[in-house]
């Protein structure tokens, strides 16, 4: 009887390096908890923040999801995506467990 054959691709047994910007890895649960707990309390501010703060609010919230930015800076005529994009990559490098606190600490001081 002949020795069993397998073939495996190698590329499928090595280790996925561990992204540092992914939340549900790198966030402990209860920081993760109230990152999630102030997203939900931003629907119900009773007044709308100032542009300033939306923008800090949106970059947190992108760094805290997504990561380090990885598009394009939009084009002269988009301001407003010029300055979000402006806002998030002033973030960069900034680890998703302190983008989740800055988070929630700043929509603590919201109406």
């Amino acid at each position: 009887m002949g020795a069993l054959s397998l073939r495996q691709n190698p590329a499928q047994n090595e280790r996925i390096p561990r992204n540092p910007y992914v939340p549900e890895l790198n966030a402990p649960a209860d920081v993760r908890a109230a990152f999630e707990a102030a997203h939900a309390a931003t629907q119900d501010l009773t007044r709308r923040p100032d542009n300033a703060t939306l923008l800090k609010l949106y970059a947190l919230y992108k760094q805290a999801t997504e990561g380090d930015i990885r598009r394009e800076r939009p084009g002269l005529s988009d301001l407003v995506g010029r300055a979000k994009w402006d806002a998030w990559a002033a973030l960069r490098g900034t680890p998703t467990e302190e983008a989740m606190r800055n988070y929630a600490e700043l929509v603590d001081t919201l109406e």
